[in-house]
């Protein structure tokens, strides 16, 4: 007790004199270990964004390189190629992306903008950037034309008036088309704005213009007057071209189409209602939804394709959004998911002029991105290779795991492509442009992410791509159909009662363990073959300490049924059945669990199959407390979670619970929080409490008793370590002293925090951070914020290693718990695991957020773990049991002794980080990471040159420390908090790579790594290629003849400043954009911007000379050529006189 005390007061005083921000003690230390990384091995940058684009405004495609773009509603704009080709850019204002326009087969894409702006994208670089924009101050822009093969950019507006950009200066024409000009001047009302604009495909001096209102004008630009006007009664949302440019065809508000002769203006030559009822008597059909958008596709064999998205009845209440196909007199409505944003046909032509010959629709809706083969009977879909599917459900927690065991990813992969739907279109996939990177980046990265509805799914992350590998639905291993009464036992989570909150996951043994929001830990087996569980295994547990003491103190709570299965012959059994016949709607609720284990067999396919289910009970009318947090060792056969109760410790090789605790009893008598206002429990605390233990005054024959509980209070604290032996009662039988009675009628008129479902789903994914708040309440709650599984020295001067398990708390304590395991093989099954506490290691300021073990030279000592074997196979069990393995200690304790030390554990809480030497269990360094923010995440991680803590900051802030000196090697304020998803599914890992959800639908990838950043521009992909222009379509003898065909037009001769003049100033302003060596000119100053222009300077003299030298070759293959023939004419006329010529 006396040695505890001092040990705490100098503890305290090493804390108190820290005035520096870290402590360095002793510098045999630092000459002992010598750090290899330095700051200049730190960079931080974005490398990719995967995912849907979240909140899609537009789409384009260019169908000569292949490429499709999808603007959104925040500005930015994602670019995709063949599968592995993608792209990621942002417009700086953040509006929202209106439309979109390729400059086919150009290498450069043009974007309008909702803040009225135009920018011009240069696609020829890896990483695309605007080379000139241009703002309009007095008009809006609402639609936007640029026809194949031309520079001018037709912008409409919502005043109704048309102007022209040139594509290469980005500058305003004087040329305009005035919205008064083009309609009837007898016309008193305003057209609206401009819903469209096209050149007639046979003639470029003809645009066709939509307005709102119904009127469309056909404007001769060479006359600057209107050679037709068509007017219709109902708004225009679209409008489309017959290739032969003689028709063309308007969707409409009311859920029509009009089909129309450009010479015919009176009235259309048909009307169509495709989803009207006709009446018989000849009226109008009834009035539909809009049809949003239409598109008219001719083949050279067959009927036209009519393709309109929109326009059902206004009876199909609850039908799903709809695309519409119409060739020749069949119609098929194909329903989607989501409502449609917008839709393109991609053709084999992208001459507007010729027979279209469409093969297939690009569908983009608002949270996914569907392709329609046309060519097919039935018009299936094409397999989506793009990682587009990560917010099918949506993302509740992420792990990253990159240096992953080679043989990983094969394996999720062949489980995983059993999964596959069938029914897909048999044709490639149509976006095909690009070339993928040259990256040399070759180790496995592995993401996972957890889902609202239970599902976890397996990335493959290597080499800046993403790929799905395969998918665990959990929610299977629990009933579905829960009745009406029962609802109420899942109050706390009854939206999403499958939801994943934490993940815990062994690669090298592929065990997978997952806790859910309904207070559930499910562990899984990775298995080749398929099998049938006929009963799922389960062991449930009460954590309810604060709680337990409220019991009647006659002894009625001992009444109820035992909480957890008796090991025994079949623990699985005792699952759900035998709970008691009083459903969850009585007023105690006691022993039910929030979800109900499936009582039928479980067919379980190749890949992660259930092992074991623990579920945490109701206890006296009060849900469990949602589990904060988790951790597995497969060598040592355990799992281990806390919530704001206590802890767990689970056997899984067993099926039993191990350890079950309260996070006071952790302390004993040694608790350095004064905890009465909560629990009378302290009163009638024997004076040995932990100590007893930790000094070994528990008889051995104390040790060998059976417990009578698993859950206990002080008093039987001698026999809690023991672990339950075979035939261990786990139920909990209490009577309180009689003195205590006046205590508890005052306890139970308080409400326990948590009982309020509210403040479950209010916070139902955040990191508990009682650090940060100064409540009695929370003090008195402390929660297991961390575990750490590892070899090392379980008490103070220990000179051997044995298995132990450090606890993390939210009051910023580290404890530890020594684990003696049976050994290996048939003894691993039979004898009990025995946790014993060995006092706290170390406080720091804050919750605890990540622990880990370095050896004396400063290399991470990962935890043991034993290797992947097949569960189903039983032939080979012995065989299995010897190959247990432990990852070796780097220095023996024997030749340590020199050095004083073997081991150093590494500390991180929200607030500070510690180093502690071991076995002495001294702190040799310290440093405060962040005073006025807290940390959210934490990671001990390996570079390629060594060990590094990485940190996220609530401000914004990522951080690298060294270890075990804890210097600051990076600090780079990234990105500032801005909701939780952010700080739920940011994650670090090894070699310098992290990632986050950026928005419900994309994850980004960012390095904080030199090597990355310096490799990166070699692993992106290439959006453009060099492809040859397919020629034109032939104008045959006779059109060419007698005038047909298409009519070409000098743009530059009619929109140029001679002929057209200049446009007003006022009206938009010009900005060069960053893209080009003429942004690069007003970049910031400094030897950055100096390198920068430097390298653009190179690159595009690099360029110059490539086209020099490919002219010199073409000329000098000329001249060879030239030379070749003169020398054959020479030879030809040699002997020939001058009349013979």
């Amino acid at each position: 007790m006396k040695k505890f005390n001092i040990r705490k007061v100098l503890d305290g005083l090493k804390e108190v004199s820290s005035s520096t921000p870290s402590v360095q003690v002793g510098p045999q230390e630092n000459h002992l270990i010598q750090e290899t990384l330095q700051s200049d091995h730190f960079q931080l940058c974005k490398t990719v964004r995967h995912g849907f684009p979240y909140q899609p405004s537009s789409m384009a495609f260019d169908p000569v390189q292949k490429i499709l773009a999808i603007g959104t509603q925040s500005g930015a704009l994602r670019l995709f190629g063949r599968p592995g080709v993608e792209c990621y850019c942002q417009h700086e204002s953040g509006a929202a992306v209106i439309q979109l326009q390729f400059l086919i087969n150009e290498g450069a894409l043009v974007s309008a903008l909702a803040d009225d702006s135009v920018h011009l994208w240069n696609l020829r670089q890896k990483r695309p950037a605007i080379l000139h924009s241009l703002k309009f101050n007095k008009e809006r822009i609402t639609f936007c034309h640029l026809p194949f093969q031309s520079k001018w950019l037709y912008i409409g507006t919502e005043r109704g008036n048309i102007h022209t950009v040139n594509v290469e200066s980005f500058m305003l024409s004087g040329y305009v088309i005035m919205w008064n000009k083009a309609i009837e001047l007898s016309s008193k009302a305003h057209p609206g704005p401009v819903v469209h604009i096209s050149d007639n495909p046979m003639d470029e001096g003809k645009l066709i213009i939509g307005f709102e209102s119904g009127i469309v004008v056909m404007w001769d630009l060479k006359s600057k007057k209107a050679d037709y006007r068509y007017t219709y009664d109902e708004a225009i949302h679209s409008v489309a071209w017959h290739h032969e440019g003689k028709q063309f065809i308007c969707s409409h508000s009311d859920g029509t189409l009009t089909i129309w002769n450009i010479r015919v203006q009176g009235k259309p030559i048909q009307t169509i209602t495709p989803h009207g009822k006709q009446p018989k008597d000849g009226k109008k059909p009834e009035p539909c939804k809009p049809i949003l958008k239409v598109e008219y596709k001719t083949t050279r064999i067959g009927e036209p394709f009519i393709i309109l998205s929109g326009g059902l009845s206004y009876d199909t209440v609850g039908r799903r959004p709809c695309l519409t196909v119409m060739h020749g007199k069949s119609t098929a409505v194909l329903e989607m998911d989501y409502p449609i944003v917008d839709f393109l046909t991609l053709c084999e032509t992208p001459y507007s002029n010729d027979f279209q010959e469409p093969y297939a629709v690009v569908v983009l809706l608002e949270k996914d991105l569907v392709v329609i083969d046309l060519a097919q009977n039935g018009y299936p879909i094409f397999e989506n290779p793009y990682p587009l599917t990560i917010h099918e459900s949506p993302v509740t927690c992420c792990e990253y795991f990159a240096d992953c065991p080679g043989d990983l990813i094969p394996a999720l992969y062949s489980v995983g492509s059993r999964q596959k739907r069938q029914g897909y279109s048999k044709k490639e996939w149509p976006i095909s442009g690009g070339n993928w990177g040259q990256g040399t980046q070759s180790y496995p990265e592995i993401i996972i992410t957890g889902h609202a509805d239970g599902t976890v799914k397996f990335w493959d992350a290597s080499a800046i791509m993403l790929q799905v590998l395969y998918k665990l639905k959990t929610a299977k291993v629990f009933d579905r159909n829960r009745s009406k009464e029962d609802k109420g036992s899942t109050e706390a989570s009854d939206e999403d009662p499958f939801a994943i909150q934490i993940m815990a996951w062994c690669p090298e043994s592929r065990i997978l363990c997952v806790a859910g929001v309904s207070a559930n830990v499910i562990i899984y087996r990775f298995s080749k073959l398929e099998v049938t569980t006929e009963v799922v295994q389960l062991v449930e547990v009460r954590m309810q300490y604060e709680l337990n003491d409220i019991e009647s103190p006659d002894g009625g709570g001992g009444e109820q049924t035992p909480a957890l299965p008796t090991p025994g012959a079949s623990p699985q059994t005792s699952g759900p059945p035998s709970h008691p016949s009083t459903s969850s709607n009585n007023s105690d609720g006691g022993n039910m669990p929030c979800l109900k284990v499936r009582s039928t067999p479980l067919k379980q396919s190749a890949g992660y199959q259930v092992d074991l289910v623990v579920q945490l009970v109701w206890v006296s009318g009060e849900p469990p407390q949602q589990i904060t947090s988790l951790a597995l060792n497969s060598s040592y056969g355990l799992v281990v979670f806390g919530n704001s109760n206590g802890l767990a410790v689970v056997d899984y090789i067993q099926k039993t619970v191990v350890l079950n605790l309260g996070t006071v009893e952790l302390y004993g008598s040694n608790d350095p929080y004064q905890r009465q206002p909560r629990s009378p429990r302290k009163t009638r605390q024997p004076s040995g409490g932990l100590c007893d233990i930790n000094e070994g005054s528990a008889t051995s024959e104390d040790r060998c008793k059976s417990p009578t509980s698993v859950l206990m209070s002080n008093s039987n604290l001698q026999q809690f370590y023991n672990g339950g032996g075979r035939g261990a009662k786990m139920s909990r039988k209490l009577s309180l002293p009689t003195e205590l009675k006046p205590d508890l009628v005052l306890l139970s008129v308080c409400p326990p925090r948590g009982a309020n479902p509210l403040d479950h789903r209010d916070n139902s994914f955040s990191r508990s951070r009682s650090s940060s708040v100064t409540s009695i309440d929370k003090e008195a709650r402390e929660a297991i914020s961390s575990f750490y599984f590892s070899d090392t020295f379980a008490r103070k001067g220990d000179s051997s290693l044995t298995p132990c398990l450090y606890v993390g708390t939210t009051l910023g304590t580290v404890l530890a718990l020594a684990l003696t395991l049976p050994p290996a093989g048939e003894q691993r099954q039979l004898q009990p695991v025995i946790i014993s506490p060995t006092g706290m290691l170390v406080r720091l300021k804050g919750s605890i957020m990540r622990m880990a073990l370095l050896d004396s030279t400063g290399l991470m000592l990962p935890p043991a773990f034993e290797p992947w074997f097949e569960p189903n196979v039983t032939a080979d069990g012995e065989e299995r049991e010897k190959v247990r393995k432990r990852r070796p200690v780097s220095v023996s304790p024997s030749t340590s002794q020199d050095l004083n030390e073997s081991q150093y554990a590494v500390v991180c809480s929200e607030k500070q980080a510690k180093v502690i030497s071991l076995p002495s269990q001294t702190c040799i360094y310290k440093h405060s990471i962040t005073e006025a923010s807290f940390i959210l995440r934490a990671d001990v991680v390996q570079m390629s040159q060594g060990v590094c803590l990485a940190c996220f900051c609530a401000n914004g802030h990522i951080m690298t420390l060294s270890v075990p000196g804890l210097r600051p090697l990076m600090d780079v304020n990234y990105l500032p908090l801005t909701d939780m998803r952010i700080a739920r599914t940011f994650c670090f890992t090894n070699l310098g790579q992290a990632m986050y959800l950026c928005s419900p639908t994309e994850v980004q990838r960012i390095t904080y790594s030199q090597d990355t950043c310096e490799n990166l521009q070699e692993m992106l992909g290439e959006l453009f290629t060099p492809v040859e222009t397919p020629e034109a379509p032939n104008r045959g003898f006779f059109k060419g003849l007698f005038g047909g065909g298409a009519q070409s037009l000098d743009r530059e001769e009619l929109f140029g400043e001679i002929s057209s003049g200049k446009a007003s100033r006022s009206l938009a302003q010009h900005i060069p954009g960053p893209g080009g060596i003429e942004g690069m000119k007003g970049a910031a100053s400094g030897i950055v911007g100096d390198l920068a222009r430097a390298r653009i300077a190179l690159d595009e003299r690099g360029q110059k000379l490539g086209e020099l030298d490919e002219r010199t070759a073409a000329m000098m293959a000329s001249a060879d050529s030239f030379s070749k023939h003169a020398h054959e004419m020479m030879l030809k006329c040699k002997d020939k006189k001058w009349y013979q010529f």
